[in-house]
């Protein structure tokens, strides 16, 4: 636990309780000698410690943090974000604040919150797993004004945030999914971004205008893909088999998870086409852009209890989470 973490509302500081030793022995020395001096001093040593309380207790209680975005968040790696503090307080500006949280990779320091005012800072955020999470709360701390008292205040904060899969080691990954890229140039009949027209479908989700066959769109009256033949090991087709098995845990089927998102992650990396297949849905990458969509489907994708028929390609690369006796005899 860091040292300005506690579960206490307020916690006495080093200097702090020096500063109250000294009172208390100033206060002995009034009364014993009744030096008025001694009491002037004494009565300025309370109003400092009093107006420190008041000070702290009213710059925290009028502070809100907002979540302004977090860039792309994969679970295990730090993402950046940014933080708007905003002080609402009339009188009190609050300098060395500090902000921590579950989800932050690190504590921030905010050096000044000025009133009426706010500021943008800067977040490194982390989180464990994927799927969507939800920012509920945040921790505010603060020494101001004199450092006596450590305070606390837990506000709310709101926002959600799509994690994606946590990926695999960069060795593992090449080890494991080098042959995506394929030796083979011969061309495929496989759809795919290629220069002859292999099939047309329907429009789907993620797909580019720039493959829109507009004449028969036009005639149809609604949107039509043209599939072209890929070349081969420029295309990958991938199908995530959702279904878990009795006696698979939890952590299998995010391995599972994790395994499929790296191999697209790869994939796309070396500029491949990617085509992926999920339980209803069907979605196509190549870029940045496109794979957004393909990461957030499996970063909210979740595990079904009775399987589920998929058509696929004869040479697609299936991800599934494999059964208790078939781990044992592998």
């Amino acid at each position: 636990m860091s040292p300005w973490q506690f579960n206490g509302v307020v916690r006495l500081t080093k200097i702090g309780i020096s500063f109250i030793v000294f009172t208390v022995c100033a206060g002995f020395a009034a009364i014993n000698t009744g030096n008025n001096a001694l009491y002037i001093g004494l009565s300025f040593m309370l109003g400092a410690l009093m107006l420190s309380g008041i000070a702290s207790k009213g710059g925290l209680k009028h502070l809100r943090v907002e979540l302004e975005g977090v860039d792309e968040a994969w679970a295990g790696r730090v993402a950046r974000g940014r933080l708007r503090v905003v002080n609402r307080s009339r009188i009190w500006n609050v300098r060395d604040l500090i902000l921590t949280a579950d989800e932050l990779a690190a504590p921030i320091l905010v050096s000044l919150a000025p009133r009426r005012g706010e500021v943008a800072v800067d977040a490194a955020f982390l989180f464990r797993r994927r799927g969507l999470v939800q920012l509920t709360s945040i921790d505010l701390y603060t020494r101001y004004p004199f450092g006596f008292f450590l305070k606390k205040r837990r506000v709310k904060i709101s926002g959600d945030v799509v994690v994606y899969p946590h990926l695999l080691d960069q060795d593992v990954a090449r080890e494991r999914f080098s042959p995506v890229e394929g030796d083979d140039q011969q061309p495929s009949s496989r759809p795919g971004p290629g220069s002859d027209v292999h099939s047309f479908r329907e429009y789907t989700r993620g797909d580019s205008l720039r493959h829109v066959a507009w004449k028969k769109s036009a005639s149809l009256g609604r949107w039509i893909i043209k599939q072209t033949e890929s070349d081969a090991g420029r295309a990958v087709h991938v199908v995530v088999d959702p279904y878990k098995p009795r006696g698979a845990s939890d952590d299998d089927f995010e391995r599972m998870v994790s395994e499929a998102a790296t191999f697209i992650y790869e994939a796309l990396r070396r500029d491949l086409a990617v085509i992926v297949v999920m339980p209803r849905l069907e979605l196509r990458a190549r870029g940045s852009e496109e794979s957004r969509a393909v990461f957030r489907a499996l970063a909210l994708l979740e595990p079904r209890y009775e399987p589920f028929a998929q058509t696929f390609e004869r040479d697609s690369v299936v991800f599934a989470v494999r059964r208790a006796d078939e781990r044992k005899s592998a």
